[in-house]
């Protein structure tokens, strides 16, 4: 019985952890990974990043490679 807690708290744990990291906001390196996709394909969402978030992950078809790769690490 204790090892089905036991489980069941690091399943939390990881969802959990998944969760901060959709929600964090990007590091330097991947802002500077879309910057000009940003401009290009979202630039009425800068300073939203919620907004930012969905049109990059919208337009993730028409992204830079590394754009496309931030997108889609962070569940996009």
């Amino acid at each position: 019985m204790k090892s089905i807690h036991v489980a069941a708290a690091a399943l939390i744990l990881s969802l959990a952890a998944s969760l901060v990291q959709a929600q964090s906001g990007p590091t330097p390196q991947e802002q500077m990974a879309c910057r000009s996709d940003a401009g290009k394909f979202c630039a009425e969402h800068v300073g939203k990043p919620p907004q930012m978030n969905a049109c990059l992950r919208a337009n993730k078809a028409q992204l830079s490679e590394g754009c496309r790769k931030v997108v889609e690490s962070r569940g996009g």
